[in-house]
């Protein structure tokens, strides 16, 4: 009789090569992120996303933020921290991330220092958490690196509907009424030494951040050297002072929409002339020309020179212990409230119109200083509707 029949199992051996196989492929299955992990957030994933977890995010460097729904946007005072938008253009602060900027990375992205990184693609990794709370923030960095993408200095977009809602449907001298309440109301007025640290801001060279450029003579000056020597540059009123006596008292001789820096010599050399074509050319000036009554300066600021006037014709009308300023179409004004040309005025806007760095330095002295806006800069047209 046969024994119990043997059923044998057979081993699978498996080879040194083959199990070492097997173990990486695991192994990359539990390493491998995920397509979501990998990619940087956008700053509006980052703001819905404030758990405490660590967080890669990609945005653009639009200011520094001081307060839980306050941003500057120029004149920074400090290195501590930035706010990044998906937008260079943002000026909104709930669509801002606040970065923390801590000791290891302020020397290269601190505002303070570096206030040209403005516009620039940054792509930042930290802790996900409340900066100011309740403001969305991104703390404890651990990685700072600026992308390709740059916008240089962005123009921001700015949503000024409210803040013309009272000009709305005016014309003529109703509408130069509107705009002078709506540019008087709620200003911030600076001090005459404010001016000099405001006009490093507003003015500063965009090719050289330690550099203002000149109105007039469009040179490149060292900030450092503001003062009254010779190759100093100081506050030239475009307004000229004499023209309505107002000084440099706080008002319209320290209002920053038609203060510029200037050389000292081209300054003096301008005066107190009104404006108009022709004349001789202007030493240290080139483009620039002048005659016994009337200034002509370089074609690039001709419309720009056109705006401040307007503005400062409907800002001040006599009802603030100042003189009523009034453009005339004549040269020559002396120490009346009265600039001119007009209709040279007029054909200078209109060749020139607004242009990127006219729009950001309007910006600039809303957001962060003034509180107010030349209407001229934001709504061209209106200068025709109210000088015909």
């Amino acid at each position: 009789m046969p024994g119990p029949t043997r059923r044998h199992r057979r081993a699978v051996a498996l080879t040194i090569p083959a199990l070492a196989g097997l173990l990486a492929g695991l192994v990359a299955v539990l390493t491998t992120p995920t397509a979501a992990s990998a990619a940087a957030l956008t700053v509006a994933q980052a703001i819905s996303s404030q758990n405490g977890a660590s967080g890669q995010v990609t945005g653009y460097i639009v200011g520094e933020p001081t307060a839980a729904g306050t941003v500057r946007f120029s004149g920074f005072t400090g290195d501590t921290a930035l706010a990044i938008a998906d937008s260079a253009a943002t000026t909104s602060t709930g669509s801002m991330l606040y970065v923390q900027i801590t000791s290891a990375y302020r020397s290269s992205f601190g505002l303070l220092g570096n206030p040209s990184l403005i516009g620039r693609q940054l792509t930042v990794t930290g802790t996900l958490t409340p900066y100011f709370t309740p403001h969305a923030g991104l703390k404890s960095p651990t990685a700072m690196t600026l992308g390709t993408a740059s916008t240089g200095s962005p123009t921001p977009t700015v949503t000024t509907g409210s803040y013309y809602a009272n000009a709305a449907g005016k014309t003529g001298a109703s509408l130069k009424s509107a705009l002078h309440t709506i540019t008087s109301t709620g200003v911030t007025r600076l001090s005459y030494d404010a001016v000099w640290n405001a006009l490093k801001v507003t003015d500063q060279d965009p090719s050289n951040a330690s550099n203002v450029r000149l109105f007039y003579s469009n040179i490149s000056r060292s900030k450092t050297l503001n003062g009254g020597d010779s190759g100093n540059w100081n506050r030239e009123h475009v307004w000229a002072q004499s023209h309505g006596g107002f000084g440099t008292g706080a008002g319209p001789g320290t209002d920053l929409h038609h203060l510029r820096p200037e050389d000292v010599a081209v300054n003096a050399l301008r005066g107190n002339l009104d404006f108009d074509n022709g004349g001789s050319a202007a030493s240290g000036a080139s483009g620039n020309y002048y005659d016994s009554d009337s200034w002509e300066p370089r074609a690039a600021i001709k419309g720009d020179v056109a705006r401040m006037l307007f503005y400062m014709a409907v800002r001040y009308s006599g009802d603030d212990g100042f003189a009523d300023l009034e453009l005339n179409n004549v040269t020559g004004n002396g120490s009346v409230p009265y600039m001119g040309r007009l209709s040279t005025l007029k054909a200078w806007h209109n060749a020139d119109p607004p242009d990127a760095t006219e729009k950001a330095r309007n910006q600039t002295i809303y957001a962060s200083y003034q509180r107010n806006r030349n209407p001229f800069i934001d709504h061209p047209e209106w200068v025709a509707s109210i000088w015909g």
